[in-house]
This record gives structure tokens, sequence and C-alpha cells, in this order.
């Protein structure tokens, strides 16, 4: 298959060219820097230049036989009005310029492949989520429904759209599981608030085949792309200082998260049950289901 990427130079983006790649597909990026990504990625047939905001992506880009999109401004740190912003109209406008390209393109993909992000639950306590949930209310809720509804403008075009809404992804190098190590390593990973919140993490090999399995695949719609156990947030903390062999007892507040994080700091309190139930339906298979086993793969313990 030959198979465009947004977002291919991500934490994300960057695994699943490899993996495409090791496959036998032929892989391409839209990029902001093509050149970078080219160097970054040696495994990337060829890559375009893509800003957007600026202009819709060159149409011979659109050459392929599906998309995959994942760029967006990262959701993390400090939440500024300029800030939120951005993470709103990165999504927003750029997929709506993706899907365009797409309309406007001699020769048109077969498939849309759009990130979307287990915040479009919001706020939801012990409840259990599935795909067929409506959305819940706040500022990441709204991101996604855009987000979302955007990706699906290209039903329309004769395309199959499946939307992804991926849980916390764990992976050393970045993300949640990154940014908790030093904390976790020093015996500082307790509790964040009360710690009852549900955490519907995933480990990032499973991202990988997910998205691998909806690009090869035949299903449209939603999937949860979640570890089918998620764990409430201070079992997360128990667990990681029990592989790390640290102590995990001393909470962080949640005023003081607050107070560091701004707007962010809400997201890691939240609580989101949410289960792979169309993803496994369609034949998702989670390699990683229970939370201890993928933190000692990925940290090798």
């Amino acid at each position: 298959m030959r198979i465009l990427l947004t977002g291919a130079t991500g934490l994300i983006g960057s695994r699943l060219v490899q993996r495409l790649a090791g496959l036998g597909h032929t892989v391409t990026a839209l990029s902001r820097s093509p050149d970078r990504a080219r160097a970054a990625l040696p495994d990337l047939d060829d890559a375009w230049l893509w800003r957007p905001g600026e202009a819709t992506p060159p149409l011979q880009s659109l050459a392929c036989d599906a998309v995959v999109h994942l760029a967006g401004e990262s959701v993390a740190g400090r939440w500024s009005a300029a800030k939120k912003q951005r993470i709103l109209e990165s999504r927003r406008e750029g997929t709506r310029e993706l899907v365009q390209a797409i309309a406007d393109a001699p020769d048109r993909p077969a498939a849309l492949i759009s990130a979307s992000a287990v915040g479009y639950y919001g706020e939801r306590g012990d409840a259990e989520l599935q795909e067929s949930d409506p959305p819940g209310e706040g500022f990441l809720p709204e991101v996604c429904v855009a987000w979302e509804r955007a990706a699906q403008g290209a039903e329309a075009l004769g395309l199959r759209v499946l939307r992804l809404r991926m849980g916390l992804v764990l992976d050393p190098d970045g993300g949640l599981l990154g940014e908790s190590l030093p904390l976790a390593r020093a015996g500082l990973g307790g509790p964040l608030g009360s710690g009852r919140q549900w955490w519907p993490w995933v480990h990032r090999d499973d991202v990988i085949a997910a998205m691998v399995a909806g690009v090869t695949g035949t299903a449209a719609g939603v999937w949860n792309v979640t570890a089918p156990q998620p764990v409430r947030q201070g079992d997360f903390a128990r667990t990681l200082g029990r592989v790390l062999g640290r102590p995990a007892v001393l909470p962080a507040p949640a005023f003081a998260l607050r107070l560091v994080l701004g707007g962010f700091a809400d997201e890691p309190l939240l609580s989101r049950r949410a289960l792979p139930v169309a993803s496994q339906a369609d034949g998702v298979r989670f390699a990683w289901p229970e939370l201890e086993p993928a933190l000692r793969d990925l940290l090798d313990r």
C-alpha cells in the first residue's frame, strides 16, 4: 500500500513509519520541514511540504491508498488562551485543509485514519465508556468533537473514515510515562489528586498495531485505542513505583498541579474509564492488556 502520514516525526508517527515500512508499505509524509523529516526518518519514501494554515497539502501527495492524520499542537503545558486556540485550530482547521485537498485531488485515497483522543469523553466518574457514548463537557471534548467532525467530512467524498480515540500512550521516551519517570525514580510519584480517577492507558506497541490494523483493514467509525483493563490513577502510581522499586506514597494535591500546569492540570485529574469495545469487535488485539507487564516491558524490568 501507499500510505501518507501527517505528524510523522512525532513520537507515535515515527514508530508508525518504521512499522509500516517494515511491512513492505510505501510511506510518505506531509511535514512543515520535509528535509528534516527525510533525515530523521530513513524509512520514508518521500516527504512533502505542508504548513497548515498557509496552504492546503500538495495534491500530488494524495496519490496514495490511505492517509493517516496524526498532526496537531501538543496538549501538554500551560493552557494560555493562545495555547488553547492553537490546540483547537491545529486539529479542526488542519483536518479541514487536509479533507479539502483530498476533495481537490484527481487521484484520491480510499481511506482516512484520523487520530482523536479519549479527551472526547470528559469527566465521567466510574462509568464504563465505549465508542458509542456521547461526548463530555469541557475544552478537550469540544476539541475532539470538532476534530472528528472535520475528519468525517471525507465520508462525503467516498472515503472510509476511521477515528482513533487514543488513550494515555505509555512510552518511556515521552508522553505521560516519559514525563512521570524522573519524579517516580525520585520516589515522588504518588497519586495525583484523589488517585481514584480512571486512567485509560495503552502500551505504545498496541497503539501502533491498532493503527496498522486500521490502515490495512476495512473498519470505519470510531475505535477506542485503550488497554482493555484501565486502572485508577493511584493504582497506576503504585504499580509504577513497584516496577521501579521506589515508594509511591506522597500525593500531588490538585491545587499544586493547577498552579504548575494551568488548565492542563485538570486532564490527569479527570476520570475516563474508556474501553476498546468496538476496536476489539473489529478484531484489534491488545498484546498488553495488564499494566504491570506493560510497564516492565517498556522499562525493561
